[in-house]
């Protein structure tokens, strides 16, 4: 009995490491394809990111989230914001993560892929088919 506890604690031990390490190999800051910054973090056991409040258009991160679904958050700026998170590690991608668009107001279901090249191809899904995809490329680890 205390050698299979002993062997279960050790295994929720080496999952929540390789969880950790593998959520470590997308942190830090990406570049987007449409010319903005993510800073990508860890998150307890998951990935998130948000804009990056100094790296870009200093004007564009004084834009407020004027398309925001809800009123009450419209006037916050868009430098920043997390617009990631729940990303969990799954096989070689991130899953199950929630992607919100200021641009449209909207937020979308999401996956992380990093490539061999060292890319990391984001996608974000209304409902499959219907998913659009970026590349980022990494600034900084």
């Amino acid at each position: 009995m205390a050698g299979s506890m002993l062997a279960l604690v050790g295994a929720a031990v080496m999952t929540a490491a390789a969880t950790g390490a593998a959520a470590g190999q997308l942190t830090g800051v990406w570049k987007t394809s449409d010319g903005g910054y993510m800073e990508v973090f860890n998150c307890g056991q998951a990935v998130c990111g948000r804009i990056s409040p100094t790296l870009g258009d200093l004007a564009d991160k004084q834009r407020p989230d004027a398309k925001n679904k809800n009123p009450a958050l419209r006037n916050r700026k868009i430098g920043g914001l997390q617009i990631m998170s729940g990303f969990v590690a799954d096989q070689g991608r991130w899953t199950g993560g929630k992607i919100y668009n200021p641009r449209d107001g909207n937020t979308y279901t999401g996956t992380l892929t990093l490539q061999a090249d060292g890319n990391l191809l984001v996608k974000g899904c209304v409902v499959a088919p219907l998913c659009r995809t970026q590349t980022w490329s990494r600034v900084t680890p």
